[in-house]
């Protein structure tokens, strides 16, 4: 894989950023990503109509001037808690719990947003960011908080294949084992869910590679947040959720 490892403008102004503007920006087109996978629902219930009206509030409060990290970190965890709880309704789901593997789901967001991460890692090293200097994210060692950070808005493509799979029968209990109290996956039977994750991503490589080339180019030239790129799913990709 190529590199720019030596683009060392683009380290200093990683460097040298401290606001939170970014963060906020990522957060809201995330929650924008959220609230657009609910409405392709076709039949809303008043709960997921109430659901789809909170994350629209939510969403209104971002960008701030007040808000800090925590603020933030706040609102997005309360908009996840809603958008989870319709996403996977009829996945008895007891709640997010990365690593955890306290359930299939649980497990299946792992390495869906596993395989994001590593893609959108090898999108950021080719243009010679830092990931592990996070604009949201905090830095922790050999943690890589600005991937973190670039993931945030396309969560929701794995979170929508995922109840897909669901609904269309193609997630087997029989393949996972039940090993000291959590759920894992080997082998052959590992192999189609690993594959259908990883088409969900692929299905939006372009969108992908040029939001982050849109991003690339907005820090570097210092562009206002309204000219940072917003990811949004074209309707020739997207699957209507049901």
């Amino acid at each position: 894989m190529a590199k720019a490892e030596g683009n060392v403008l683009l380290r200093k102004k990683q460097y040298q950023y401290q606001r939170t503007q970014l963060a906020q920006y990522l957060v809201a087109n995330k929650i924008e990503q959220q609230m657009a996978m609910l409405k392709k629902r076709r039949n809303k219930s008043a709960e997921l109509k109430k659901s789809i009206l909170s994350l629209q509030d939510y969403r209104s409060r971002l960008p701030s001037p007040e808000y800090g990290i925590q603020e933030v970190l706040g609102i997005e965890g309360i908009a996840s808690r809603v958008y989870f709880r319709q996403m996977f309704d009829e996945m008895d789901w007891k709640g997010r719990k990365p690593r955890a593997k306290q359930d299939i789901t649980n497990l299946l967001l792992d390495i869906g947003y596993t395989q994001l991460f590593h893609f959108i890692d090898a999108l950021l090293s080719l243009y010679g960011f830092d990931t592990y200097q996070g604009v949201y994210h905090q830095i922790f060692y050999q943690r890589k908080s600005l991937v973190c950070d670039l993931v945030e808005p396309f969560r929701p493509l794995i979170d929508q294949r995922i109840r897909k799979a669901h609904k269309l029968g193609q997630i087997h209990e029989e393949d996972f084992s039940f090993i000291n109290g959590q759920y894992r996956i080997f082998g052959k039977q590992s192999q189609p869910y690993v594959a259908f994750l990883l088409k969900s991503l692929l299905d939006h490589k372009q969108e992908i590679f040029l939001y982050i080339q849109s991003y690339y180019r907005a820090f570097m030239q210092g562009k206002a947040i309204d000219q940072y790129p917003v990811f949004t799913v074209e309707k020739k990709h997207a699957d209507r959720c049901v």
